[in-house]
């Protein structure tokens, strides 16, 4: 497929003009930030890993009747997606404490939560994307009531789904960020999940050996970050078990690299 004209360029991905009116085309980079930007790397292949989980965890979302922007994939690192308006709130699903909640209240990371949390972010890169209430998002008409409960909703329902899809390779869903858009049919809008489902955005950890297969690797100077994400992919079922694509074992890593 030819590319056509960039739409938007963010962190880890650029969007291109799609095919058809109502179309982009979404595709995934190999660039790594952490600390909104304040830390920036590459973690090679992570555009393609991310592309391929993605897609297999918004297919198996639509499956379960919840609506996104994802249409099919077209090659390694590009996907065909719906043209959505972004709502400008960042929702983050916590099941166990860590990172930034940990920081905030003092809670021991890795303490599971009492119930699954959710939180908002406004998107706003120049302001660090900061935490907001839902009083906030009222006020300032970011997104309607009826709108917020969707989202809500979906959040709640894509956590419960995830949950139960991470638990049955031996992966624990910490927490995640989702984002939504409005998809418009004439005069009238509708919620969908938008933008991506990736170890970028999760954090997942080894329920038995509590080993980080996400982007925290690379946060926190751990090392690893490709063998993590392939690790997910490959308890996915996306990656054939031995071979020259295999994954290598975080210890083994660790031992390699002395």
């Amino acid at each position: 497929m030819a590319r056509r004209r960039q739409i938007y360029e963010g962190k880890a991905k650029i969007l291109y003009e799609g095919p058809e009116p109502g179309t982009l085309i979404q595709y995934f980079k190999d660039d790594a930030t952490a600390f909104n930007a304040q830390k920036r790397g590459t973690i090679n292949g992570k555009g393609v890993l991310n592309n391929r989980i993605s897609e297999h965890v918004f297919t198996l979302l639509g499956n379960i009747g919840v609506p996104h922007h994802f249409i099919r994939r077209l090659n390694m690192r590009e996907q065909l997606i719906r043209q959505v308006e972004i709502v400008p709130i960042e929702v983050i699903v916590r099941n166990v404490a860590a990172g930034s909640l940990s920081k905030r209240l003092g809670i021991e990371e890795g303490t599971q939560l009492p119930r699954t949390l959710i939180e908002y972010c406004y998107k706003d890169d120049a302001l660090g994307d900061p935490l907001v209430a839902e009083e906030h998002i009222a006020c300032f008409n970011w997104c309607s009531q009826d709108e917020l409960h969707d989202i809500q909703d979906m959040a709640i329902r894509i956590n419960d789904f995830m949950s139960g899809l991470f638990a049955a390779v031996g992966i624990r869903l910490v927490d995640f960020k989702l984002e939504f858009g409005r998809l418009y049919d004439g005069d009238f809008s509708r919620i969908i999940l938008a933008d991506e489902i990736s170890p970028d955005g999760c954090r997942l950890w080894d329920m038995a050996s509590g080993e980080k297969l996400d982007k925290d690797r690379f946060r926190r100077d751990l090392g690893g970050e490709v063998e993590a994400y392939q690790e997910v992919a490959r308890r996915l079922g996306l990656m054939p078990e031995g071979g020259d694509n295999a994954v290598l074992d975080l210890e083994s890593h660790r031992k390699k690299k002395g």
